[in-house]
């Protein structure tokens, strides 16, 4: 199965692997009430062992085909507990080059930048390793954290988009952000990152970063 790990000074950010399957429903149902506003509906089964074995299974399929990247993040104190996840999805080569952010935090480990470090990790690998030109992210405008973190990141908005998304029992309006790579080449445009001079990735890879 491929591997894929980042670490920065306090956190882990990895391509879950199957054996981790069991700490996705607990973190999921601990954080079921703070994510609910920000989220989607859930499938049947979202909160079960075998749900997320085969989404963690899916998520290997879209990172070899070069059509995802979904990262789980830890803390380096405590390697065994799912604190967060960060997915770029949607990711699309050619003259689009581009991709959507999606990220959720555990609420006890909010209000200590743990998000902001993980992401400029993410977003920095998604630029110099997926070779990608843009990274949109969108948000509830009544997410005020999420919108300030964006900010901080060096996002710009976009627009505004009117029932974009049925969430929390309703279609939400969001807000339309993005960020561009300020060091991308044209030849990037010539595919997938393998055909490029430098490799996107391996089967195998690492990536210390610290900030």
């Amino acid at each position: 199965m491929p591997e894929l790990k980042l670490e920065t000074e306090r956190l882990i950010l990895a391509l879950p692997q199957l054996d981790q399957a069991q700490q996705a429903p607990q973190f999921l149902e601990h954080n079921c009430a703070h994510f609910s506003p920000w989220a989607p509906p859930v499938s049947e089964g979202f909160y079960t062992e075998d749900y997320w074995a085969a989404q963690i299974a899916a998520m290997h399929e879209a990172f070899e085909t070069g059509s995802a990247v979904r990262l789980w993040l830890w803390r380096k104190d405590n390697p065994s507990s799912l604190i967060g996840t960060v997915g770029f999805s949607q990711v699309f080569r050619g003259p689009f080059c581009s991709c959507m952010l999606g990220y959720q935090l555990d609420h006890r480990f909010e209000d200590k930048g743990i998000m902001r470090e993980a992401l400029q990790a993410a977003i920095r690998y998604m630029f110099a390793e997926q070779k990608l030109h843009r990274i949109g992210a969108n948000y509830r405008p009544e997410n005020v954290r999420s919108g300030n973190l964006l900010t901080k990141l060096g996002f710009s908005i976009e627009g505004f988009a009117k029932d974009y998304l049925f969430i929390d029992g309703a279609w939400r309006d969001h807000v339309l952000t993005s960020i561009t790579n300020d060091i991308f080449r044209p030849e990037w445009l010539a595919g997938s990152p393998q055909t490029t001079d430098k490799p996107a990735y391996s089967n195998r890879a690492v990536y210390k970063q610290k900030f």
